[in-house]
């Protein structure tokens, strides 16, 4: 009943025209269209995580707590995005940690969750803590803390420019930073792993983007340090891929290198930029979140996430493994795809800014698609394991929650020009 009528708002939503839709979302609901879309995302996958509830129902303890968290979260979500004061959305922004602790610690999977939370939790305020005075020093400065006033005066203290830059680029997270990230995709229970990868570390780059007009003296200047490290980060990070042994931690990782493209783009200051980040963003958030879906599918099996032993699915999942290969091209960017969209347009982009980052953008692309080949051939060609005796099929409910996640990857290259064109 609560997944239908979320998928019901967001189709009335989507309806409108886009014209109409900037005069109704600005004097009704104090959206834009950037965080309208950021607020569709996050209606679509929490609205999925409920369906995928249904389906194990049965496992979960306390299914109505279970059931207020999600929503909980969901308002958090939607209140940090329909404001229009910088404190109200920092507010917001660090009280959806409180919901996101409570899936990891009650519906963990491992003890080590209190060890994956602990990083979560302190990974972010360390970083968050400076912001807040940060903002009681504009607060103090400027008598104000409206975004719309954010493009009238730009601050010239590199100070300043490290405390804003910073709390975002550990949100979402950049490297070097990004250990809390894998730790609390492996020990979340899969609701909290979409959460992770499709809403919340979206955020980070909201902020970003909120943020820039006030810091574009030094941006201008010191930016190039920033590209640089995360799309050597990125690469770093895509050649660790083909490292891990477990299916969850490499989709993980897989999330920390397609955000390194979306710094770059955010990074180099160009509307185009912005604009195709945008777009990949969205295609991220249903991407990520259908492979963790799809890994916890396997989990719930085979009762092991060890590319050792999830060998050879494709003879006793066949139309599972059809459903590998449509997700894994989309990680890769196939077309059609929103990926393709947001990669292709972040690339030149990237390039048009300094054509001396192109050997780092060569190897990121070459090794996005290996760990992408490497996750489907290993997990669905080799020999079966002969351990595996007992499997279950899929059911109906779950080909549908990953049919939802996937339609939109596809449909809204259609629409594109609502992510690019209008987005900014």
């Amino acid at each position: 009943m609560v997944q239908n009528i979320l998928l019901m708002l967001f189709f009335i939503f989507f309806l409108f025209n886009f014209s109409d839709l900037k005069f109704f979302l600005n004097s009704l609901f104090c959206l834009d269209l950037i965080s309208f879309g950021f607020v569709i995302l996050r209606i679509w996958i929490i609205s999925l995580i409920i369906m995928a509830r249904g389906i194990v129902k049965k496992k979960i303890i306390n299914k109505n707590f279970f059931l207020f968290n999600i929503l909980f979260l969901l308002f958090i979500l939607i209140l940090s995005f329909s404001c229009l004061n910088f404190f109200i959305f920092y507010l917001f922004f660090e009280r959806r940690l409180i919901p996101t602790l409570l899936l990891i610690f009650g519906w963990g999977y491992q003890p080590e969750r209190i060890q994956a939370g602990i990083y979560l939790l302190f990974y972010t305020l360390f970083a968050s803590l400076p912001l807040l005075f940060g903002l009681f020093l504009i607060l103090f400065e400027k008598n104000s803390l409206i975004f719309l006033f954010f493009k009238t005066f730009c601050f010239e203290e590199f100070l300043f420019y490290l405390i804003f830059i910073f709390a975002f680029l550990v949100k979402i997270p950049i490297f070097l930073v990004h250990l809390w990230l894998p730790k609390a995709h492996v020990e979340a229970p899969v609701s909290g792993s979409i959460i992770l990868a499709g809403v919340l570390l979206k955020l980070g780059g909201y902020g970003l983007i909120r943020v820039f007009p006030l810091i574009l003296t030094y941006g201008v200047k010191i930016n190039l340090f920033w590209v640089i490290l995360r799309l050597l980060g990125g690469t770093l990070i895509r050649i660790l891929c083909l490292r891990q042994i477990d299916l969850k931690s490499l989709v993980a990782y897989s999330s920390v290198a397609h955000i390194s493209l979306v710094i770059g783009g955010l990074i180099t200051l160009i509307s185009w930029g912005w604009k195709f980040s945008f777009s990949l963003i969205i295609a991220h958030g249903l991407c990520s979140s259908a492979l963790f879906f799809l890994v916890n599918l396997l989990y719930e099996r085979t009762r092991s996430r060890r590319l050792l032993i999830n060998k050879g699915l494709i003879s006793i999942f066949p139309r599972l493994s059809l459903w590998w290969f449509l997700l894994c091209s989309r990680n890769i960017a196939a077309p059609p795809s929103l990926n393709l969209v947001g990669e292709i347009g972040l690339i030149n982009r990237i390039l048009s800014w300094s054509i001396n980052l192109a050997f780092l953008l060569i190897f990121i692309s070459f090794f996005s698609a290996v760990y992408s080949l490497y996750l489907f051939s290993f997990s669905q060609h080799g020999k079966l394991f002969s351990g595996a005796f007992s499997f279950s099929f899929c059911f109906n409910r779950e080909y549908l929650v990953l049919f939802l996640h996937w339609i939109p990857l596809n449909v809204l290259v259609i629409k594109s020009e609502f992510l690019i064109y209008r987005g900014f």
